[in-house]
Formats: structure tokens, sequence, C-alpha cells
């Protein structure tokens, strides 16, 4: 039988922290729901039962382990289908986003009823049927289930490795019998135990045709864990207490050495400050007639506006628009919204709040167009500042969409919910970017330059290699990338994988951390771009900001080859276009900060000194 050792963690990670405690291959592993849920999925009201009332039993989906974007409906496989026909289970968006399809099935699991040996049915597997289990069962096909909106995982079945002269044989065969251990608190259903009998297999390596009896179990056993506390127990699974310290001293130790670094730059850029200060309030004192060098130099370009106005200012609206979402999205999380499989709540709420902070995009985009001024021309820009993120997501969404149709793959998402989408964005986003980008067009604030602009720009000296925008980039992405990167693997684990990922309050932590480190290496940046003369900081604290955006799509590449096993082209195609999404996400949002720290450092130090 083929479970190895990083098989068998991977499984752990699977069912991480639920409601459950599965037997796969002979494998005991703690299932899916944690922490916070406290709370129910339903009410309590509606999670009592009475004796031998059934209670439903939905299949979810099926689909390679490592390949975890990759799934498709639970019947594309031969199992034994319900008697009156399937019934599909009406889902929320979320809930359709995250790929899942509720059916229901033909397994009879009434509440505190034991079965020995329940027959499901006989079926009698035709060629194509054997070749669809013996593709399931060579890449590692997973099944879902919902009882009581408990989530249970198990294996379609086993490899086996017969070692003969010359070439190791493999042998496939598939589980024909589930048995399910279900505890109960008087007339709640507290806990699922699911385990597959590996002694009732069925060998499909051969033949073409193959009659197969598919059968369950079921034991009740009565716990004094009240409904309440359901969820406590698998708590301690998400994260077992001496990894919980790992990570802790992870993010501790990264965050200490990043914060020591940033300190010890910053002192050294105040000193720097300090020192330009006083030499330039000296020269003023001792003669106006002297010439001026570094970055007091350009005080009438250092406000100039840069050049492509219009898209600069549809950055900072996006960038700003996406922040606050994330610190939405964040409040939501801390609070205890985002428990472990709420099934698609997250997608939700992503979907609707960046609908409803479309307003903070078209209000910062439209005021800072006009105080650049801008001209009338607000209207070209909110309509970019509308596209500048949906844009590319929806170009990106028809290619993977229509990858996922191809495949047939419950990732695929059905024409009604891209309408809903479609009207969300057209009556929610639209609309509230064009009344934010009105407020912004008629505001009466002004950008109250410290210096005044020259007419004419000066020239810039020629810079080394090492000034330029990449180079500068590169040195700007890598100490806040330093700062997230240990975390990032916690965090692709979970949304590329089957980990679960409860503790936010770390995730929040090294978000400030990344803000905070992003603004300062910016400010850094730009002051030594200052104090070679070189005016032209506006868009290069935008890209050097967002810099981080790119070394998190490097980690991308390092995480898909080396830490995991996804495969096949729908997966990899998914994996590196939504990620493509995520760190152009990010871009625009590090490198609104980038930009807003510098512009109120420049604020700051022209305001300190004297300029004609």
């Amino acid at each position: 039988m083929r479970v190895s050792s990083n098989q068998a963690i991977l499984l752990l990670a699977l069912v991480c922290g639920t409601h459950a405690i599965r037997t796969v291959h002979d494998v005991e592993l703690p299932s899916p729901l944690t922490e916070g849920t406290m709370r129910a999925l339903l009410s309590e009201s509606d999670h009592k039962y009475k004796a031998h009332e059934k209670v439903a039993l939905y299949a979810n989906k099926v689909g390679p382990f490592h390949n975890p974007s990759e799934t498709y409906q639970y019947f594309d496989l031969p199992f034994c289908p319900p008697i009156g026909g399937v019934e599909h289970k009406s889902e929320d968006l979320g809930e359709v986003l995250e790929g899942d399809r509720l059916v229901n099935t033909p397994y009879d699991v009434s509440f505190r009823v034991d079965k020995e040996s329940e027959h499901l049915c006989s079926r009698e597997l035709s060629k194509d049927d054997l070749t669809k289990f013996r593709t399931a069962v060579k890449e590692d096909y997973y099944f879902q289930m919902y009882y009581d909106d408990l989530p249970i995982w198990g294996f379609i079945g086993k490899i086996e490795k017969i070692l003969r002269p010359g070439k190791p044989e493999w042998r496939y065969y598939i589980f024909t019998h589930i048995h399910f251990d279900i505890s109960y608190n008087k007339e709640r259903v507290i806990e699922i135990n699911v385990s597959t009998d590996p002694m009732r297999t069925v060998d499909i390596t051969d033949g073409e045709d193959i009659n197969v009896d598919f059968s369950f179990s079921v034991r009740w056993k009565e716990t004094a864990i009240p409904f309440d506390r359901r969820m406590e127990k698998y708590s301690r699974y998400s994260f077992l207490p001496q990894h919980l310290e790992i990570h802790w001293f992870s993010i501790i130790n990264s965050c200490v050495t990043v914060l020591l670094l940033t300190g010890f730059l910053a002192t050294i850029l105040m000193r720097v400050l300090k020192n330009d200060f006083i030499k330039y309030s000296r020269d003023d004192d001792t003669s106006d007639e002297q010439e001026e060098t570094g970055w007091k130099y350009i005080h009438g370009d250092v406000f100039r506006f840069p050049p492509c106005i219009n898209l600069f200012c549809a950055v900072i609206g996006t960038g700003t628009q996406l922040f606050a979402m994330v610190l939405c999205v964040f409040v939501l999380a801390l609070v205890g919204v985002f428990y472990p499989y709420n099934r698609g709540s997250l997608l939700t709420a992503v979907i609707v709040l960046y609908a409803l902070t479309a307003g903070v995009a078209g209000y910062t985009s439209s005021s800072n167009y006009k105080q650049m001024g801008g001209g009338e021309n607000w209207v070209r820009n909110v309509l970019m500042t509308c596209s500048l993120f949906c844009g590319p997501m929806f170009v990106c969404f028809c290619f993977l969409n229509t990858v996922a149709i191809a495949y047939r793959s419950t990732a695929a998402l059905p024409f009604g919910t891209i309408v809903i989408i479609f009207l969300i964005w057209a009556l929610v986003t639209i609309p509230l970017t064009v009344l934010g980008g009105i407020a912004g067009k008629n505001t009466k604030q002004e950008f109250n330059a410290p210096c005044r602009t020259t007419k004419m720009p000066r020239e810039v000296p020629p810079m080394p290699w090492y000034r330029s925008a990449v180079p500068q980039m590169c040195m700007a992405g890598f100490l806040p990338f330093s700062a997230i990167y240990i975390e990032l693997y916690y965090i692709f684990a979970s949304v590329w994988g089957h980990k679960v990922y409860t503790i936010y309050s770390i995730l929040f932590i090294v978000f400030i951390i990344l803000i905070i480190v992003t603004a300062f290496i910016t400010i850094a940046l730009t002051y030594f771009q200052l104090a070679v003369e070189d005016h032209r900081w506006w868009w290069r604290s935008m890209v050097c900001g967002g810099s981080t955006g790119v070394f998190i799509y490097g980690y991308c590449f390092y995480y898909f080859f080396a830490r995991s096993d996804m495969t096949g082209f729908m997966q990899t195609s998914f994996f590196f276009g939504y990620m493509l999404m995520i760190c152009y996400g990010f871009f625009l949002m590090l490198g609104t900060i980038g930009y807003r720290a510098s512009l109120a450092f420049v604020r700051h130090i022209y305001k300190a000194i004297k300029c004609e």
C-alpha cells in the first residue's frame, strides 16, 4: 500500500482541525474545523434531531489530493446514485466560488441508528467506469462529504506495490466499505469519525467488467461534550502546540531582525537629515549666493507633477481601495467571522467589501487628479480607476474559467454566478466609484506644495546603473519580503493546500510590519534619490513600494516547484493565474503606501528649510 510519510503529513494538513477524526489508509487523522467554531454553521435549533430521524449526508466533490483547485462533482465517478435521483443543495455565492457542489447521497445515516453492515448498492463497473476509478486511485483522489455541517474526507482507494523479479507491479484497489463513528449528546450531533476498511477492497487493475458491492456501517455513542463546545476538541488539531510555538518564534525572530535593520537605517537617515538641516540653515545664514547642492538644489522641481497623471491617480485610488478592503477583512477575521469551513465566507466578504469600498477609489483618484491639475477629464480618470484592477482580473478569470470548463471541473463558475458578480460590479462598484469621483472632483482641497515649482525642469545628472529603477525595486522589495516570507508558507499551504489557517492575529501583526517596512524603505530610497539631484521620485516611489508584490510572485515559483506536488495544466494555470492577480493587487496597494509615505516625507523636509 502506497502511503508515504510525506503523504501522511499532507493528510494531517488536510484535516487539520475539523469536526471529526477520520481514518484513511489506516492512518487516524483529525478532520478540519477549528477554533472559533464555538458557533454552528446553522442556528442551534437546526441541529436538533429525534431518534431515528434522518440526517442528510451530502457529498461535495472529489479530486486529486495534491491539486486543490482541480475538483469534480462527486458523481462524476460511478458511485452508487441516490434512489430518487441526484438533487443539488442550494448554495450561496461564496460556496459556488469555492467549487462546492453539494448533492444528496444514498447513505441512510439516521440519528442514533446503528448499522452493522448495510448494503448500499451493487454496480457492474464497465470498462469506462474502471478507467475512471483507476485514474482516481492513481492520482490520489479524495472525496469530501458533510454531515450536519461537519466536513469529512476519505480516499477513493489505494495502490499496492508488489515486488517481482525485474520490475515491480502496481495494483489498484477501490474501497467498497465506509464506516461512520458518530458521537451525540442528547438530540445533537457532536463528532463524526470516518474510516475505510482496508480489507474490503476490490482489485480494479485488470478486467473490463467487474461487479462491485458497496456497503457502509454506522456506530453511535453518547458523549458528555455540550453542543456549544463541540468544536473545542478539534481546535488543537489545527496547530499543534509545538508547531504553534515554532510558528510564533519564527515570526518574532523574522520581525525582530527586520525591525532592527529598519531601526538602524532609520537612525542613519535621521542623522544624515539632521546634518543636512544644520548645513542648509548655516548656508542660509552665511551667504544667500552660495551654490545649493543636494536635495535642496532641486526644490523647484521636486513637486513637479509626474507624467501620466491619469494613470498615476488611478493607481493611488485603486491601491487605497484595496488597502481599505484588506483592513475590513482583517477586522472581520479578528472578530471571528471567518472560522474554518464557514464555506465561502471569506470570498463572499472580499467581493462585497471590494464593491462597497469602490467609493474610496473614486474619491481618492479624482481628488488627486484635480489637485495635480488634471483638468476636466475626471470621467476618463474614474473609468480608468474602475478598470485598473477589474480589467486584468476579468481577462484572467475568462481564461481560467474556460480551462475549468474544458476540464469539466467544479471550479468553473456557472453562468448564473457570473451574471451575479457582473451585476454587483455594474450596479454597486461602478456607481460608487462614480459618486466618489464626483465628490473628489468637487473637493476644495489643494495640493499646497511647500516650494514653488519652476517653469522649466532641471536636467537630471547621469546616474550609475544601481540608481536606475530595476535595481532600486530589488532593494526596496527585499526587506519587506523578508519580513513576511515565513508567513507566506502558511498562507500558501492554506490557500493552495488543505491546511487550515486560523491564527489571524499573527497575520495581522505581519501585515502591519509589512506596511511599516514598506513605508520606511521607500522613504529611504526617495531620500537617496533626491540627494543625487534626481527629482523624478513620484513613479519611483510607487514602483519601489509595490516591488514586494514582484518578490511574492517570485516566491510562487519556489513554492510550486519545491514545496508542493501540484501538477497538470489546470492546477498550474489556476495557481500562477490567480497568484498573478493577487500579487498585482499587492503591487497597487503597497505602491500606494510607498507613495504616500514618500510624499509625507518630502513635504516634511522641504517645509523645514528655507526655499525661495
